[in-house]
This record gives C-alpha cells, structure tokens and sequence, in this order.
C-alpha cells in the first residue's frame, strides 16, 4: 500500500508541476493576497475529482470523443492569450505597491471562475488526469491508495504555492517588483498559449 501511495505521489506531483498556467495564476494570486487559499483549494478539489473520475473509467469516454480536447485546447490558447495580454497591460502601466492589508480588489466568484478556467480549458489536464495517472494506478496493488497519493500531492503544492506567495508578498510589494512579476506570469502565458496552439498540449 505504501509503494502505491508513493508512486501516486511522485507520478501526479511531477504532472502537477509541469501544468505552468495553472502555478503561475495561484501563484500570482498568492502574491496579491486575493482568495489565495479559496484558488489553491478549488485547484486541489479539481485534481482529486479528476483522479479519481479517471480510474472509474471517465477516460475510456474521452478517448471516445477526441473533438472534445480539440475544442478545449483552442478555449484555452484564446483565455490563456487573454490573461497573458492583461499581464502585458499591468507590466506596461505599472501599479501602486501591494499593500499588504489591502481588501482585495477582485471578487470571490471572479477569481473562482479564473482558476476554474486555467484549469479545465487546458487539454494536457485530461489527458494527464484522466489518461496517464489512470494508466500508472492500473498497474498498482491498490488503487484506492494510488488516488490517495496523487491526490496528496496537489494539497501539498497548491498549498505550498498559496502559503510561499503569501509570505513573499511584503517583499514583493514595490511597484517594481510587481512590473517583474507581471511581465513574468505574462510571458509564461503566451508561451503556453503557444505551445498549446502549435503543439497541442503542454
């Protein structure tokens, strides 16, 4: 049991990391302190329903309607130009430091909605979720333990990535520091965009 833990942990927490938009935009709310906690808990909440819907064989259906994931993956080069342009603007513009006791400007719902977009308009999620981490935890004494694992794995980053960019934010408060990020997260963006567009997954 404890082999199918560890290799649920390892398999999903590389997949995790490698998901770039999904990081970048917890991460950079974790910076601006702005329902940090509810963006990294809605991507954890995602993953674990994907791993678990994709070892009851929602993978199978998928595999059954590929338009779907080609339907997705231009959603998702269209949102993720989006917020790679709005990052762009902020660069450009510049903003006022962060305070770090500042209400939060966007609303709960927006930034629910955001997260709920970079995460499902990527295709490369499902076929991570639902195709490869199901293919592992087939090969497993327990799959149960597998999906405990792999889930294990986005609570522990989504919440290192919510709780690290917290901390960083009172030193990452000048409005320099915060043209860097920008052009950072918007430069992150475009690419995935472009890769997702050319390549068809990330």
């Amino acid at each position: 049991m404890l082999e199918s833990y560890l290799t649920g942990l390892i398999v999903s927490g590389g997949l995790i990391v490698a998901i770039g938009a999904q990081n970048a935009y917890v991460l950079s709310q974790s910076i601006r302190r702005e329902h940090h906690w509810w963006a990294a808990g809605l991507c954890m909440v995602a993953d674990v329903s994907l791993f678990t819907l994709g070892m009851f064989g929602v993978s199978a259906a998928l595999m059954a309607m590929p338009q779907a994931l080609e339907i997705l993956r231009w959603l998702g080069v269209v949102f993720l130009g989006w917020l790679a342009v709005q990052a762009f603007v902020r660069a450009g513009r510049g903003r006022a430091a962060l305070e770090t006791r500042e209400v939060s400007r966007r609303s709960l719902k927006g930034v629910l909605f955001t997260t709920l977009a970079v995460t499902l308009l990527n295709p490369q999620v499902y076929l991570d979720t639902l195709l490869l981490v199901p293919a592992v935890g087939a090969q497993q004494e327990n799959a149960t333990t597998f999906v405990a694992g792999a889930g294990s794995a986005s609570v522990l980053w989504f919440g290192l990535l919510a709780w690290g960019g917290s901390a960083l934010a009172p030193v990452l408060s000048s409005p320099l520091a915060w043209r860097f990020i920008d052009g950072i997260i918007g430069t992150m963006m475009a690419a995935i965009a472009l890769h997702l567009a050319f390549n068809g997954g990330l």
